[in-house]
């Protein structure tokens, strides 16, 4: 290797400290809030761990558990299939490696969520954004900073659900269009329980970022935490779903790399 290596300046970097890993996963356990869908539809499960032994007569030197737990629940990541405009799409195994670590841009509307829990990102909001920040990167992820991360531990603050309905910020409709058919990215990332925002079943279409990002083989990921120690641009985004054949999702671990000084 020489000195110009990238792989051998990010190694440096990393040991240096001039590169910081920060990590923008929820924990996952029992507790986790888990979407809640409209009663008449078929609901996702939360985790639950059955112990298969515990240093025991069933296991003497060794514990383990399996586990009970939906593709989307906790952090997790969004393959096209999950939608129906996405049915003909790749399942999460088929998603290419270099969509999974790729450049983020961080837009942080965390002032407008906590005033507004129903607030929704524009496509001139993020227009705006380049205008000041630079063109979005392409083959890049779009992560949108609410502050809701904060409320992952309390179902009822984080689902928003006081008066019955959903209620959690995310896209309006022309939002989640333009950055499936128009713009660089790959990808959203948000802190909330899903993609769209809490009232989105009311939108034309229905949940719109998850029709138009699926529909055009794009990803989302979900329940990030900690973006509020990422800059508004220059983190690398690494999200590492499981290679499950066929499937429409899955939780990850999601980590961004951060330049420091």
């Amino acid at each position: 290797m020489t000195p110009q290596d990238p792989v051998a300046s990010l190694v440096e970097a990393l040991g240096s400290g001039a590169v910081e890993v920060v990590d923008l996963t929820q924990p996952l356990n029992e507790r986790t809030p888990v979407i809640q869908l409209p009663e008449q539809f078929a609901q996702t499960p939360g985790v639950k761990r059955h112990e298969i032994s515990r240093y025991d007569e069933r296991g003497p030197a060794w514990a383990w558990y399996w586990l009970e737990i939906g593709e989307h629940t906790g952090t997790h990541f969004d393959a096209p299939i999950h939608w129906i405009s996405g049915r003909d799409g790749k399942d999460v195994s088929q998603v290419p490696g270099r969509h999974l670590i790729a450049p983020a841009v961080v837009i942080d509307r965390s002032e407008e969520s906590a005033e507004n829990p129903d607030y929704l990102l524009t496509a001139d909001d993020v227009r705006a954004f380049e205008d000041e920040h630079g063109p979005l990167p392409e083959g890049g992820w779009l992560l949108l900073r609410t502050g809701w991360d904060a409320r992952a531990q309390d179902a009822e603050t984080f689902l928003g659900a006081q008066d019955g309905n959903p209620h959690s910020p995310g896209f309006d409709v022309e939002c989640a269009r333009w950055i499936a058919e128009e713009s660089p990215l790959v990808g959203v990332g948000v802190e909330t329980v899903g993609i769209d925002a809490g009232s989105a079943a009311e939108f034309d279409p229905p949940f719109p970022a998850h029709f138009y990002l699926m529909g055009a083989g794009k990803y989302g990921v979900t329940q990030l935490a900690n973006l509020g120690a990422l800059p508004h641009t220059g983190a690398l985004f690494f999200v590492a779903p499981l290679k499950l054949t066929g499937g429409t999702g899955s939780p990850v671990r999601a980590l961004a790399l951060v330049p420091q000084g």
